[in-house]
């Protein structure tokens, strides 16, 4: 790997079920709702939840209207356990291919997640990367976290 690229490692305990934090990484309408960092609104454009599948994801930014977009493809689905695909931008400024690893380990009070992306092109800086999964994280928290019954 090229010492031009950036890796950012993440670790997080959801007050949640690894089989509900899981379902947040592989439902489009889930992702959309807490992948995009604050300000800018996601759009799963098709997705396929199985190895040799993927998604198209694009994020707009609601203050600009500019948007990017980028796909990733399944390497391995491991259900409630881990996730690994591989990510590419559309935008040809953006070169190469990030591979992504999510693992999903339950504990006592929840799930363990550990994400570890690599190969960020040079032109991202790894604290904005940093910065950009912290707002995402949150937002994942706050979707998977809550057990809502449902009514009758």
């Amino acid at each position: 790997m090229s010492s031009a690229t950036g890796t950012v490692r993440l670790h997080r305990v959801l007050r949640a079920p690894a089989n509900r934090v899981y379902k947040a990484f592989v439902d489009g309408d889930a992702m959309a709702r807490w992948l995009p960092p604050h300000g800018f609104i996601g759009q799963v454009h098709e997705i396929d939840a199985r190895v040799g599948g993927g998604y198209r994801m694009s994020f707009t930014n609601f203050g600009t209207g500019s948007a990017h977009s980028f796909s990733a493809k399944y390497v391995e689905l491991v259900p409630n356990e881990r996730i690994v695909h591989t990510d590419r931008f559309d935008a040809p400024g953006l070169p190469g291919e990030m591979n992504v690893t999510i693992t999903f380990k339950p504990v006592l009070c929840g799930t363990e997640l550990n994400i570890v992306q690599e190969g960020i092109p040079a032109a991202i800086p790894t604290e904005m990367c940093y910065l950009g999964w912290q707002e995402s994280l949150g937002q994942l928290a706050n979707l998977v976290e809550p057990s809502i019954p449902d009514g009758e």
